[in-house]
């Protein structure tokens, strides 16, 4: 179809569609990061780019041709954690679908029973509740449909059942496996001592480590991280990036059974 000057065919209109994918995309990426001002950076060189291209500056159109062909190297130094995070996300995404997938080709239907008990969850909330009265920071990675195998095999594989007890003396200031997060998969305590990834968002100034890695993990997996503050004994919940700050047992509870129902 034509507009006076303008012949817009369908591949246009397709063209102009990813483009703008692509940048709500890169948008949602570097949102809260410092990244995001580097991006409006290069989108900025990029259009004067382009209008000296246009108006037939040379001069110009050749220096800022020459900057722009070496940015890609830039980018990827300067965005090394981000593209890091996104493929990770992306690798274990396609990973799960295609063994969820194969599953449920080859494996005959039957009545699975829930995984996600009350009684666990009523377990952790329990434990944690008990670490923040006394003031032990913990860290536990609860996972949903994306596979923690990489974060379990960093740890000190357990593969036990959940109790209080136990996460409270893994936690134990003294116990050898209080530094790093507990891993909870399959209604099991996979793994202790595990490492997660730190976040390179700008975060409030209280947060401390386990919160860094608590968003960094809900960054690049759909786990539901909690976190017990050491210092001001309150529990956090971080999800797809977010924290919900001094969660009371009660709600934690709740969004537990939601976040996992879901």
């Amino acid at each position: 179809m034509g507009f006076g000057f303008l012949d817009i065919t369908l591949i246009d209109i397709i063209d102009i569609f990813l483009v703008a994918l692509l940048m709500f995309q890169v948008y949602r990426w570097t949102r809260g990061t410092n990244a995001l001002r580097i991006v409006v950076g290069i989108l900025i060189i990029y259009l004067f780019w382009v209008v000296t291209r246009v108006l037939n500056m040379e001069l110009m159109s050749m220096i800022l041709g020459q900057i722009i062909g070496v940015g890609v190297i830039a980018l990827i130094v300067v965005f090394q954690q981000e593209i890091r995070r996104f493929l990770i996300l992306l690798g274990t995404q396609y990973t799960n679908r295609r063994v969820s997938f194969l599953a449920r080709l080859f494996r005959p239907k039957r009545n699975v029973p829930n995984v996600v008990g009350v009684e666990w969850i009523d377990t952790v909330v329990s434990a944690c509740e008990d670490m923040a009265v006394t003031k032990t920071g913990a860290l536990i990675v609860i996972a949903r449909k994306v596979n923690l195998r990489p974060f379990i095999e960093q740890g000190e594989r357990i593969d036990a059942l959940i109790s209080a007890p136990l996460l409270k003396n893994i936690f134990f200031k003294n116990s050898p496996l209080h530094d790093g997060a507990v891993v909870i998969a399959g209604s099991r305590i996979a793994a202790a001592k595990c490492v997660l990834p730190s976040t390179e968002r700008e975060v409030p100034m209280e947060f401390g480590m386990r919160h860094r890695a608590a968003l960094g993990a809900s960054e690049v997996t759909d786990a539901l991280v909690i976190v017990v503050s050491e210092e001001r004994g309150t529990i956090s919940l971080a999800r797809k990036g977010h924290v919900s700050q001094d969660v009371s047992p009660a709600r934690l509870r709740n969004m537990l059974r939601k976040g996992l129902a879901g």
